[in-house]
This record gives structure tokens, sequence and C-alpha cells, in this order.
């Protein structure tokens, strides 16, 4: 079987400013479900996006950042709704075919403080699929950064942007190291400074069920 080129490493540690495909093709069904295909073709020619991705290549992080900006601007109220959909989406791909089953079984199994450990370096060793040209570091198992994330490259807001980050870290963890973990990105760049910080902790299950409660009504009025 062929391995697809994004798949390998070496590839990237050698050019700049790739990232996964994952960035883009997850976000596109997201935005045809929510705010339907007509709309979603509209923030696709706005932010410039040439052609969608094949799913077989890295791809400029720049297009996967122009599309996230983009739907910052269309959807402003559901922006963040979107984005956390489109990374759990993300992070189910990367449980569906790029972790093997053995390694899921096996972190599921382990102490939480065991699996948090091994999750988070395998999470680094291949953070370039994600973070692109930013530099990603594991602060400790349960908190990463990233410097210079691509993804919000240029912009400034008052409060963090990264939701598509969150929610692949956050899906990724309450899956193979405890159910019910959250994402919280506590520092973000686009607040000023270079560094996007995320912490992982666990949140109850009541909370989990009024935000998304919450996300699902804005949604559905932004949408109409």
């Amino acid at each position: 079987m062929a391995t697809n080129k994004w798949r390998t490493s070496e590839d990237v540690r050698a050019q700049h400013g790739l990232i996964g495909p994952n960035a883009i093709l997850q976000m596109l069904p997201v935005l045809d479900q929510v705010l339907g295909p007509t709309r979603r073709k509209e923030i696709v020619a706005a932010c410039g996006l040439r052609s969608i991705p094949d799913g077989t290549h890295m791809i400029p992080e720049a297009d996967a950042a122009r599309l996230h900006a983009q739907v910052r601007r269309e959807a402003p109220r559901l922006a963040a709704f979107l984005s956390q959909l489109a990374g759990t989406a993300t992070a189910r791909y990367i449980l569906r075919n790029r972790i093997p089953r053995p390694a899921q079984m096996l972190l599921k199994v382990l102490p939480a403080g065991v699996s948090a450990k091994l999750l988070s370096q395998a999470i680094e060793k291949h953070a370039w699929t994600f973070a692109g040209s930013g530099q990603f570091h594991v602060v400790d198992p349960m908190t990463f950064e990233i410097i210079d994330n691509p993804l919000i490259k240029g912009e400034t807001a008052n409060h963090a942007l990264c939701h598509w980050h969150r929610a692949v870290f956050a899906r990724l963890y309450s899956e193979l190291v405890a159910p019910g973990m959250a994402c919280e990105e506590v520092s973000c760049a686009a607040q000023g400074g270079r560094r996007c910080l995320f912490q992982l902790h666990p949140r109850p299950p009541a909370v989990i069920a009024g935000q998304n409660m919450t996300q699902i009504k804005a949604g559905l009025s932004e949408a109409q």
C-alpha cells in the first residue's frame, strides 16, 4: 500500500508553511451541515481557496488560516462552535486512521497519568501535521503550547481563537486518557504575544451539556 506523502515527517521538516489537510477538509462538511452548501461556497470563495485538498498531501498553512479567518468573519457568533465541530471531526479522523488500534486499547487501560504522558509524546512527535511552521512544545502531559500558531497569524482579539486545536486535543484525551476531558486555551497569541497555551482537565458532565445547548441555540439562530 502506498503511503500518503503528508504522513511522513521528513517531507515537512525540509519545508516550511505546510499543515495537514484536515485543517480544511474537516471544516467544509461542518459548514455544509450548519450553514448550508451555498454559504459554504461563499466562504470558500471569499477566502480565496482555489482548490479543495484531496487529502493525500500536506497543504499551505496560509490556505487553512484564510479559511478559518473567513469563518470567524462570516459567522462571528458561530465560529467557535464550527471550529470545535471541525476539530472534533479531525480527532475522530486521527483515531480512525493514524493511531493503531492496539495502541488505543493500551492507552485506555493504563492509568490516566501514564496514558497522558504517552499520548502527549505522540502528539509532539506528529505536531507538524497541525501546527505547521509553529513551534509545538509539551509543557507537561496536560499542557501544550504553540509558538507562532499559523492558523491565527496576524489575528487580534480580546479572547482566545484556537477552538479547532482545543477540540482536537480534548477529543483525543477524552477517548484515550479519561472520558469527559476539556481543553482550555489559557492564553492566545491573538490576545498579544506569540504563545497559545492549552491546558487539559476533567470537565463535569453538567457543564458539557450546558455548553453544548448554548452553542446549539446560538448556531441555530445565526444559521437562519
